[in-house]
């Protein structure tokens, strides 16, 4: 698969408008006031410890949870539209979950979990697959360097194995962007070097990547802008290198730390 280089866009609305977003989740408030504006084919980080509300930021976005309709000044927009079908949303915008691979845990060939992206199902079952969909499900195995994969069952392959097949799978509607969600958790060394390649690969074909982690290693060279999150809150949003610093990671995690960098890619010592 040779996918055709997108810059981004300046002519289209944003991907992502959100302003005085509050989202509860219970009697907690999970998001805070939160607001951003992301473009069409920008590659953003957003960088926070665990609890700070980075997965229900996805789930915002994918519409499977609601912010409080009765805030003042609320602005909720995806690709300049208020209201969405959520499925015609997921295929313009491609996610990849811990969640989605434990849903995909089961006896099912990477080929199909590729095709199954065609119709946002778990697998193939009654589903009439077509020749096109065929070579492209093709172009995609080959452009990731996994189609030795394909006729692997999901339960015998290893976690970066099966990140892998699940980008493929948000690959197939060519989404304007990929969602990652704590990509690299329980990856060993020789797997998180194939997963970042192939992350690295994806943009620069021209897919907009949006990485949720609370790794700073997970932060590819090609992502220049990074936004810090605690309490359901942005706290910092700026080029990668104003905010990658020890100063702002220490803060953000509450423990000393010094950040070195290194041909693009940045990394903690110290603690």
């Amino acid at each position: 698969m040779k996918p055709q280089r997108r810059s981004p866009r300046t002519d289209l609305p944003p991907l992502l408008e959100f302003s005085n977003i509050d989202v509860w989740q219970g009697t907690k408030k999970a998001l805070n006031s939160l607001a951003v504006t992301v473009g069409e084919g920008e590659h953003v980080a957003i960088l926070g410890p665990n609890g700070a509300g980075k997965s229900t930021f996805i789930k915002t976005v994918t519409r499977e949870l609601y912010p409080d309709a009765n805030v003042p000044g609320l602005v909720y927009r995806v690709h300049g539209q208020d209201v969405w079908d959520v499925f015609s949303l997921r295929s313009t915008i491609g996610i990849v979950s811990n969640d989605l691979q434990y849903t995909f845990t089961r006896e099912i060939i990477g080929r199909e979990v590729v095709l199954s992206g065609f119709f946002s199902s778990i697998g193939l079952f009654n589903q009439t697959v077509t020749p096109a969909m065929d070579r492209k499900a093709d172009l995609i195995l080959a452009f990731l360097e996994i189609e030795h994969l394909a006729d692997r069952a999901m339960t015998t392959l290893s976690s970066g194995e099966s990140r892998r097949l699940l980008i493929g799978r948000a690959l197939v509607h060519n989404p304007k962007t990929l969602i990652l969600d704590e990509p690299t958790n329980s990856l060993d060394l020789h797997a998180l070097h194939a997963f970042r390649q192939t992350l690295r690969k994806v943009a620069r074909s021209g897919t907009g990547i949006i990485l949720v982690t609370h790794h700073v290693h997970d932060i590819i060279p090609e992502i220049s802008r990074v936004i810090l999150m605690d309490e359901g809150r942005f706290i910092r949003d700026g080029k990668k290198d104003a905010v990658l610093t020890s100063r702002e990671i220490g803060r953000l995690f509450r423990v000393p730390v010094t950040v070195h960098e290194e041909a693009g890619w940045y990394y903690l010592t110290g603690y």
